[in-house]
């Protein structure tokens, strides 16, 4: 399990912030093509097409929700998580966001 001394020191990791910011994209274009009768649609939207335009920000704002929700994991493993690990908690994160 991870510190939040620890959590706190991943916040600026490049690969995992790179991973995210990868994830928006996915995020957004999935949301881009969802239909109008998702929940929260509307507002969902609106965040894919911020993140569009800004997905460095996204994933700034992504990342300390990525990491809060593995808190139970140790660093070496947040630091190993797969691209659909990373997809996962990001699409879980945008719900929460949007």
């Amino acid at each position: 399990m991870a510190t939040y001394a620890e959590l706190l020191s991943m916040i600026d990791n490049e690969a995992l912030f790179n991973k995210i910011r990868v994830a928006v994209w996915v995020a957004a274009d999935t949301i881009r093509a969802e239909v109008d009768t998702t929940p929260n649609h509307t507002a969902r939207v609106a965040w894919a097409k911020a993140a569009f335009s800004n997905p460095d920000g996204a994933a700034r704002i992504l990342m300390p929700a990525v990491l809060a929700q593995n808190k139970a994991a140790d660093l070496a493993t947040i630091t190993a998580a797969t691209d659909a690990q990373v997809q996962a908690a990001v699409d879980a994160a945008v719900n929460t966001i949007a």
